[in-house]
C-alpha cells in the first residue's frame, strides 16, 4: 500500500514501515502517535484513488521517533572593498516518524 500526504508545506509519498522527516511539530514527543489527514492519493494492489484534493476517509498514522536537525546551510555575505564579512549558519528542525498504518 503506497499514500501521497501533505504535512503542512510538504508532500510526502510512504509506505508502512517508512521513516519520514517531516516539519517539526514541537508539540508532539518521542512516542506519541500522529495522524496526517491530508492523503492527497492512496494506491492499493493497482486500485488507485486520487482525491480532489484529498481522498475522503484515509489517513496514514506514525510513530513520533524523536526530533532531529538538518545538515547545516551556511549563509555568507560579502561586500568587496568594504571589510564586510558576515558568516551565519542555519540548521533546520524536523520531526522523524516511522509510518505505521495507512488507512482508505
Amino acid at each position: 500500500m503506497y499514500a501521497v500526504i501533505s504535512d503542512k508545506s510538504r508532500q510526502a509519498g510512504v509506505r508502512v514501515g517508512d521513516v519520514l522527516d517531516c516539519d517539526l511539530h514541537s508539540e508532539l514527543s518521542t512516542g506519541d502517535q500522529v495522524t496526517f489527514d491530508q492523503v492527497l492519493l492512496v494506491s492499493n494492489e493497482g486500485n488507485v484513488r486520487v482525491g480532489k484534493p484529498t481522498v475522503e476517509g484515509a489517513s496514514v498514522t506514525a510513530q513520533v521517533l524523536g526530533h532531529v536537525k538538518g545538515k547545516k546551510e551556511v549563509v555568507f555575505r560579502f561586500k568587496r572593498r568594504k571589510n564586510v564579512r558576515v558568516k551565519r549558519g542555519h540548521r533546520q528542525g524536523y520531526t522523524r516518524v516511522k509510518i505505521t498504518a495507512i488507512d482508505g
